[in-house]
């Protein structure tokens, strides 16, 4: 969106970087790494220095979070045993496969509504469903999405794991949910699995451990679910150009740091440091997810797409705890 369109629809443009940015921003990545650095904190001042300051490293600040995110998740699995994540997925298979045909019925319902594209409408599913950014990246060239639908669905999906990384752990607390409902409920109804485990991070380490292992279990169906969208839109457009779908590096990654501590007991020791490691980085991926977020990029989302993420993000949540509280989802 151009500056001018921009400042008629009342958004101001961000401010050009700050030299006084070059400097702080760099410490405030350093204070995110120190222990009892709150994920929640994290998030906030990076975004409050890209909005005030604008962000001198912008293109930096995006690489790192980049390398820094999977490397994190990955690096979780060391502190989860494989058969775990193993039973968890199996156990899952019946709500996931239910919520995701309830997610992506309604928001195919709220996309005709709201007037957006079906392709649209089907990115903003996946990413509400699966696993947010990830799960987008694999669906677009499934379904042939334009740049512009990828784009937006992409910043209305980040758009609200910045607020669901704020709201969930209040939330949480106002509604007396433990470790287990707690970890479960943010892997099921928040977006990213950086602002997953961010906001289960701020509740306790049990709560981290259950929304990692349910958030990649959960993950696994981006393949499946990309297959049968551009099978969709195929038949719907009458062609037969098939995407390939890539799987996220960071899963394989999981497991299989899971299954080296699973069956190498004598790593025991080693867990907790990296464990530990892992949250320091996921704290610094979610101030370097603050840091790259500016004005500009809220107003290209539009009002249409993120009407249609906001009511289903809400369903989402309230179908999701409703579920937990009732012993549906377990």
């Amino acid at each position: 969106m151009s500056a001018a369109a921009s400042t008629l629809c009342g958004t101001p443009a961000t401010p050009p970087a700050s030299p006084m940015g070059r400097w702080l921003l760099p410490a405030g990545a350093l204070a995110a790494l120190l222990p009892g650095t709150p994920p929640w904190a994290a998030l906030l001042a990076g975004t409050v220095l890209a909005f005030a300051l604008g962000n001198p490293w912008a293109g930096a600040t995006a690489r790192l979070s980049r390398l820094t995110l999977p490397l994190a998740v990955t690096s979780l699995g060391a502190g989860v045993n494989l058969a775990v994540v193993t039973r968890v997925g199996l156990q899952g298979l019946g709500y996931t496969l239910i919520g995701l045909l309830a997610t992506f019925a309604i928001g195919a319902w709220l996309a005709r509504r709201f007037g957006t594209s079906a392709r649209l409408g089907a990115l903003i599913c996946a990413g509400t469903g699966i696993c947010g950014g990830s799960a987008i990246a694999a669906a677009a060239p499934a379904v042939g999405a334009r740049d512009e639908e990828t784009s937006a669905a992409l910043a209305t999906v980040f758009a609200l794991n910045a607020v669901a990384l704020l709201v969930f752990p209040p939330l949480g607390a106002w509604l007396h949910l433990d470790a287990h409902a707690f970890g479960l409920w943010c892997a099921l109804a928040i977006h990213d699995t950086s602002s997953v485990t961010g906001a289960a991070l701020a509740h306790s380490a049990d709560a981290l451990a259950i929304a990692t292992t349910v958030k990649l279990a959960r993950a696994l169906w981006i393949v499946p679910v990309a297959l049968a969208l551009g099978a969709w839109f195929a038949r719907r457009d009458h062609t037969t150009h098939r995407a390939g779908v890539q799987l996220p590096w960071f899963i394989a990654g999981f497991l299989a740091l899971s299954a080296l501590f699973s069956f190498a007991p004598g790593l025991a020791g080693v867990a907790p440091v990296v464990t530990g490691s892992a949250r320091a980085l996921l704290t610094l991926t979610l101030f370097l997810i603050g840091a790259g977020l500016d004005r500009a990029a809220l107003a290209a989302i539009g009002l249409r797409p993120l009407l249609l993420g906001v009511v289903l993000w809400l369903v989402v949540m309230a179908g999701s705890l409703a579920g937990i509280r009732l012993g549906w989802i377990d």
